[in-house]
């Protein structure tokens, strides 16, 4: 990470596209800001394009925006993100989601920095920095036809890797305690520190949730006001992941514990692979090899979210 930060000062005052890439929860849109905050038009917009929460049909809209009449239900003008960034940051979030057709706009967008809005009969041109972000191997998506290698070396001509949080254990204390004032703070509930115990724990935790995990683990540890939530974070896996933690005194049938184990192993590995990538359903359905309907079923079956929280407040992992 003192790698990362110094980087971010070398380059902060070009306009060199960067392509930021880690695991879900590893901080990329924090390091897109911080290349914003440091750089000499800081104070000009940062835009966020969030590409697997838009509809696949409105996503050429809410980029480029379009002229009334355009298409049924375009009333009037409407500049999209990449109008509103002019001068500034344009962050696209998991640009690996991009159709192929919208990275050949895309593409020309970081040649020239011209654009058209849909039914535009005219060019516009914006100068502003453009920062992607993606857990997905785009060299390897490149080779298998899913991503155009010409926007590939376009977004990298700067790569920032950032290490997931098993990777940068002596982290951890520091970021324990700035959550701890951040909730504190938020919900008004003074906490002591983590006792010396559970903070070994937490070290020596593999975290596949990343920062965000800490995160969320620590505001519950403020707003229920024990450790007792990090010792049932770190309960072994074997345990509490397969389903063996039922009711040893119950009269359950063999075949009623086995489907309840199943069903809580189907559900965590479901929810880590959503988070994986990005929440998107089709990535996560080709990623299980399921069919796109069978994930749809499971994910209402088990009562997950369909979507992940949008809208982090400030200082939150996104």
């Amino acid at each position: 990470m003192a790698r990362v930060r110094l980087m971010l000062s070398r380059v902060a005052s070009t306009r060199i596209p960067a392509l930021v890439h880690g695991e879900s929860g590893t901080g990329k849109q924090l390091i897109a800001r911080a290349l914003h905050a440091q750089s000499p038009w800081k104070d000009a917009p940062f835009v966020q394009v969030n590409c697997p929460s838009l509809p696949a049909n409105l996503v050429e809209s809410e980029l480029f925006g379009y002229e009334p009449g355009a298409f049924t239900g375009a009333g009037q003008t409407k500049p999209g993100r990449v109008e509103m960034a002019d001068g500034g940051t344009l962050f696209l979030d998991e640009i690996g989601d991009f159709a192929l057709d919208l990275q050949a706009k895309l593409l020309q967008l970081l040649q020239d920095g011209h654009f058209a809005r849909i039914g535009a009969n005219t060019e516009r041109m914006i100068q502003a920095r453009i920062v992607c972000a993606t857990n997905r191997d785009l060299e390897r998506d490149v080779e298998r036809g899913l991503f155009r290698r010409d926007l590939y070396y376009r977004i990298s001509a700067l790569v920032i890797v950032l290490p997931p949080l098993r990777q940068r254990a002596e982290d951890i204390p520091g970021l324990v305690q700035y959550f701890l004032g951040l909730y504190s703070e938020r919900y008004q509930r003074p906490v002591p520190p983590v006792s010396g115990a559970s903070l070994r724990q937490l070290c020596e935790y593999s975290w596949p949730g990343n920062v965000r995990q800490l995160q969320n683990l620590i505001k519950r540890l403020v707003i229920l006001g024990t450790e007792d939530v990090i010792t049932r974070e770190m309960a072994p896996r074997s345990q509490q992941e397969l389903g063996l933690d039922y009711d040893q005194d119950s009269d359950l049938s063999l075949k009623e514990i086995t489907r309840q184990t199943v069903e809580k192993l189907e559900r965590v590995v479901i929810a880590r692979t959503l988070q994986k990538h990005n929440w998107s359903r089709r990535h996560a359905s080709r990623s299980l090899q399921i069919s796109y309907r069978a994930l749809l079923y499971k994910i209402k079956r088990l009562e997950l979210p369909s979507k992940r929280t949008p809208n982090p407040a400030p200082g939150e992992i996104e």
